[in-house]
């Protein structure tokens, strides 16, 4: 059974006019229960996990400082979010529901958390919407654990993961595989193992092109037994923030290509939702529920 980390605190109340489309993560579920793709019984809720998890991939100053909300007004602004308690917990609680999607992902093939995909966290600051990394605090978790030694973080959000990329930078053990739009944020791009730069505009065929030559020859060569999807729709044209020029479908069609990859190979894969900031906010959901039944058709 496909299983998705999903929580109330996910949709975090935010000032007026902000730019952050939070009710996604509320819609989101409610579309994949109405429309079938899902039941209740699909869903888990996360909880407060242990500091060490965190720490694992976390400096202990910025964290202490975070989880106190005692970040300076300069750290505060770079994550885009006003800081309170409320944000803190809903930040750990998204890192919980990916920690714990991995062993659903290691029992059923695949797992997915509604949120998540905070690939511009650093280890010692957040950035653009991103307080704490939690992809890298799961792929720690995973090693630490021993249920997992290689890993491979494919990351297709429009934004590089600059914060995945320093967090993993010098661990051979994690294979961080960025394909990001060349002329958008982050300016000050970080290295990743892999960076692919996509130009303003490029649409489905080339994107497809891209990546259908990549990914293989990447699974080939660094053989990971476990991968982390970071699924942004970011690249679709409507977006506001992504300068890419992909339809719908073609996002679809990136997805059912990363998912049937990972399901002929056997690699056990979690998703997180990553970026989504087209005006329409239909169009947001339509793209990430596609991920959800693809997941649906392929594995179960």
């Amino acid at each position: 059974m496909l299983k998705i980390a999903y929580h109330p605190i996910y949709k975090h109340p935010l000032p007026e006019g902000h730019r952050f489309p939070m009710e996604k993560y509320e819609l989101l579920p409610q579309q994949l229960l109405l429309e079938g793709t899902c039941t209740e019984e699909n869903f888990f809720e996360p909880e407060i996990p242990d500091d060490k998890h965190i720490l694992a991939v976390h400096d202990a100053n910025y964290y202490s400082r975070l989880k106190n909300q005692e970040l300076s007004e300069r750290e505060v602004r770079k994550t885009g979010f006003p800081l309170t308690k409320a944000l803190y917990e809903r930040e750990i609680i998204i890192a919980d529901g990916t920690m714990k999607c991995c062993q659903f992902s290691l029992e059923h093939g695949i797992s997915f958390n509604i949120a998540g995909g905070t690939h511009h966290a650093y280890s010692n600051r957040g950035e653009a919407f991103c307080l704490l990394n939690d992809q890298a605090i799961a792929a720690r978790y995973l090693q630490k654990n021993k249920l997992a030694e290689k890993i491979l973080i494919v990351d297709l959000d429009v934004h590089q993961g600059n914060g995945t990329a320093e967090i993993f930078e010098n661990d051979p053990s994690v294979f961080t595989f960025s394909m990001h739009g060349k002329g958008n944020y982050p300016f000050k791009k970080e290295k990743s193992d892999l960076d692919i730069e996509v130009p303003d505009g490029t649409g489905d065929q080339e994107y497809l092109q891209l990546l259908k030559e990549t990914l293989p020859a990447l699974i080939e060569k660094e053989k990971p037994d476990f991968i982390f999807y970071l699924s942004g729709v970011d690249i679709l044209k409507t977006d506001k923030l992504g300068r890419l020029s992909c339809s719908v479908g073609g996002c679809k069609e990136r997805d059912n290509f990363v998912l049937q990859l990972c399901h002929e190979h056997s690699i056990p894969v979690q998703c997180s939702m990553g970026g989504g900031y087209s005006p329409e906010i239909k169009i947001i959901i339509e793209a990430h529920a596609n991920t959800y039944r693809l997941a649906q058709q392929i594995y179960f």
